[in-house]
């Protein structure tokens, strides 16, 4: 089974914080241990993405790090970019979705391709609308289970 992940960035999760990045990591890797996939697809964006490639890696588990086009962490703060490097030296494969640079409709393609290489997504959505709405809605429309730990979330982010 290959599972690719989708969910929020830290401002919907509780903030940019260690102690939150590392509860998001924790609930991933509770979340592959009951699973056991053989693959996880990060699409590598801050927050939950990269929770869930740092659990995979923990885990021993191949993931794919799905980059919707180059230069994706040119905005980040230079500690998030040093994270994202780091787990791109992990990743077992990196695919960049779209060649050139920043444009919204690559997150939306890259979204689209996790959703077309997975057997089932794992999200982390509260219900409001975005990026991850959207590829929920992808999701439902092909037929791709959809784990929402929103409600494991709530509990442990309390």
């Amino acid at each position: 089974m290959i599972v690719a992940g989708t969910g929020h960035r830290p401002n919907k999760l509780g903030g940019y914080g260690d102690d939150i990045y590392q509860k998001l990591v924790t609930l991933a890797m509770t979340y592959l241990e009951e699973t056991r996939p053989k693959r996880v697809i990060s699409g590598m964006a801050l927050g939950w993405d990269q929770a869930l490639a740092e659990a995979a890696i923990n885990r021993n588990i191949k993931f794919t790090a799905a980059i919707p086009f180059e230069g994706q962490e040119n905005k980040w703060y230079p500690s998030s970019v040093v994270n994202y490097n780091k787990l791109l030296g992990l990743a077992d494969r990196i695919y960049i979705v779209s060649e050139g640079g920043y444009s919204v409709y690559k997150l939306f393609l890259r979204n689209e391709w996790m959703v077309n290489n997975a057997d089932r997504v794992v999200a982390l959505w509260n219900g409001t609308s975005g990026g991850t709405t959207g590829t929920i809605s992808y999701a439902k429309q092909v037929g791709i289970p959809i784990d929402n730990l929103w409600d494991k979330w709530n509990v442990v982010s309390v």
